[in-house]
């Protein structure tokens, strides 16, 4: 496993400073962030991308399935929390109403999280509900085909952890392979069935009925940055211009749509 994800303090500081230079600027190329906006984040994790929201003034919803890695996030956001400028709720976010996060939202962020959706077309559909009109989606995801697109980088075996695409071998031979290494074979399973592609993901945002205001792939993912000191790149135009293929090379793009 590597090392920045065995301490989550640093991953709460590495996801604050990624949101600040990439992500926010990424969204205000097309769609302003003022403070006083309402920003709910699905899947918010222990709050890093959020902070990142409240440090502009807005005000904060998540929304986690794991109370664990609330805990963390009530923690580091304490004073936040007591100045009413965040919340957070643990549950699934469909047993959720507006009404209960205090109504609809200028910006929802999903980052890292539609990859890990069993069913991706619901839950983009469903997301509407808590919209404001004009309000906007971020959307931040690794391609499934892309090098490390199966999260070899979660598993404990050093190896395993660096081997690149092998995650695309058919799930009998996979399943043996982490099983044989003692690994979580159930999440990695998991993982692989969920996994999206850029053609898929812009075919259900057509099919739910939202534009793409703006859209960005990258060769080398900015938080690349911060957790092995690369420097982020956008991906080449020629590869980008090639459906399936750049899959395969695009380590992370962001989206931004609207209803």
């Amino acid at each position: 496993m590597f090392e920045f994800h065995k301490d989550k303090k640093k991953y709460f500081a590495l996801n604050i400073a990624n949101v600040e230079e990439y992500v926010l600027p990424f969204i205000e190329e097309k769609f302003p962030v003022k403070a006083g906006m309402r920003v709910l984040e699905i899947g918010c994790g222990e709050g890093g991308v959020l902070k990142a929201f409240l440090n502009k003034g807005c005000i904060g919803v998540g929304v986690e399935l794991d109370e664990v890695r609330l805990e963390d996030a009530r923690e580091w956001l304490a004073g936040d929390i007591s100045a009413g400028k965040v919340s957070f709720i643990s549950k699934n976010i469909y047993d959720v109403t507006a009404t209960e996060l205090g109504g609809a939202f200028d910006i929802i962020l999903l980052k890292d999280v539609i990859e890990h959706i069993h069913d991706q077309p619901k839950l983009m559909a469903y997301m509407q509900e808590f919209l404001r009109p004009g309000g906007v989606i971020f959307f931040g995801f690794p391609p499934w085909q892309m090098p490390l697109g199966g999260h070899q980088q979660i598993l404990k075996n050093k190896w395993l952890s660096k081997i690149p695409y092998y995650h695309l071998l058919p799930m009998p031979v996979y399943k043996w392979i982490l099983g044989a290494a003692k690994e979580n074979v159930a999440e990695m399973e998991e993982i692989k069935q969920t996994g999206i592609s850029i053609e898929r993901f812009e075919k259900i945002a057509l099919q739910t009925k939202y534009r793409i205001l703006n859209h960005r792939h990258y060769l080398v993912n900015p938080i690349y940055q911060y957790k092995f000191g690369w420097k982020p790149k956008v991906q080449y135009g020629f590869i980008k211009a090639v459906p399936g293929v750049r899959n395969f090379f695009t380590t992370c793009v962001y989206y931004l749509l609207q209803k």
